[in-house]
């Protein structure tokens, strides 16, 4: 007889136009306070507002948040280095949606 095995998978859905509080943030991305007022002065998040009190974040910000935590705590990537991934991850993304862009030219191009 085979014994089979459930994995139990959670998550939640955010939109882009969501609304994120520093407390919020922290609450959805498991960030410390401390290491998002890192990564805002470092420039991989940034918040509209003057001030950590006023700060609000988009649901872009919460995937930057996440993908900053995995690095800093898998890869023990200090904050300079997660700006470094980050951006360049992002080039690649932009890169990808152009190149997708040009080879569906092409396809249009050659029907």
């Amino acid at each position: 007889m085979k014994e089979y095995s459930q994995s139990l998978i959670s998550g939640c859905v955010v939109e882009e136009e969501v609304s994120l509080s520093l407390q919020e943030l922290c609450h959805a991305s498991h960030a410390h306070v401390g290491q998002v007022q890192v990564w805002v002065i470092e420039g991989i998040l940034e918040p509209s507002g003057q001030v950590p009190q006023d700060w609000v974040f988009t649901g872009q910000s919460l995937r930057r948040a996440r993908l900053a935590l995995r690095l800093t705590r898998d890869l023990e990537v200090n904050a300079a280095g997660v700006a470094l991934a980050l951006d360049l991850m992002d080039e690649i993304s932009a890169l990808r949606a152009k190149l997708q862009h040009i080879e569906l030219q092409q396809i249009q191009f050659n029907k």
